[in-house]
């Protein structure tokens, strides 16, 4: 299975409309590939939180629209990041969009944890309450988004539900990208699983971005590690060894608390 993790840059002088067809380009440049990341946010940018509610779209608004068709042009399936939504019944969602090659819209994950301790996101933005899983034809994905990636329960959730591969958009910053390394290979590690990790470049409000996304497999081996700049992260990987890993090593059998058991 071959992955494209598309690290771009969020240029503030770049109008939204203009972003929206340079990355539908990188996406089409993608055709071979088998799947398909972009970062979170890459709308707007991660941290330019005063925008979020002025450029916030429906869910099928003008990049659902764009991204459905570079992801039928090319014949991928297209994690298309995330957006912020505005629900026309609610509030605000920090909502990633999954593409099936035909360009239908196979999934949508409403992001769980928010960062910004009250203020920024966390204080403009609904939480979602489910847990995502989209079946592809050589694995299943996991979703989670950025902050999300502090909280091992909510992947241990995802692998309850299937998940084989955790794919993971995201606006890391830079002044904590250790912990970005860090964690995407806790998480690969602990839930015997493939991570995809997406992040982006450049500077997003006066914050600059970690970049360094990165393909973890299931023993937490490191397999492609993007720089700091803007980015194509091209990986094969065989989802295989998911399954394989799971039976040489049982450890996730073993696990005790959080596990409902038959009582009697």
């Amino acid at each position: 299975m071959r992955a494209s993790l598309l690290q771009i840059a969020v240029d503030e002088g770049e109008s939204i409309d203009s972003r929206r067809e340079r990355v539908a380009s990188l996406v089409r440049e993608q055709a071979g590939a088998d799947l398909v990341v972009l970062p979170e946010l890459w709308t707007t940018g991660a941290f330019a939180f005063e925008s979020f509610g002025a450029e916030a779209e429906p869910l099928e608004g003008p990049t659902y629209d764009v991204m459905a068709k570079a992801a039928s042009d090319a014949g991928v399936w297209l994690h298309a990041g995330s957006i912020p939504e505005r629900d026309p019944e609610g509030p605000l969602y920090n909502t990633s969009l999954v593409f099936s090659p035909a360009g239908e819209l196979a999934a949508a994950y409403r992001k769980i944890h928010r960062f910004g301790f009250d203020k920024g996101e966390a204080a403009l933005m609904g939480r979602g309450e489910e847990l995502v899983t989209v079946r592809l034809p050589e694995t299943v994905l996991g979703l989670a988004t950025c902050y999300d990636l502090r909280f091992p329960e909510l992947f241990r959730g995802l692998v309850d539900v299937g998940a084989e591969t955790l794919v993971i958009p995201a606006g890391w910053p830079e002044r904590r990208r250790a912990h970005w390394t860090l964690l995407a290979q806790a998480r690969a590690v602990e839930d015997q699983a493939f991570v995809l990790a997406c992040g982006t470049a450049g500077t997003h409000a006066g914050v600059p971005q970690a970049g360094h996304s990165i393909v973890v497999d299931p023993w937490g081996e490191v397999l492609a590690e993007a720089g700091s700049g803007e980015e194509v992260l091209s990986v094969e990987f065989d989802p295989a060894k998911v399954g394989a890993t799971r039976g040489q090593f049982p450890v996730l059998r073993d696990r005790v608390l959080g596990v409902e058991r038959p009582r009697g």
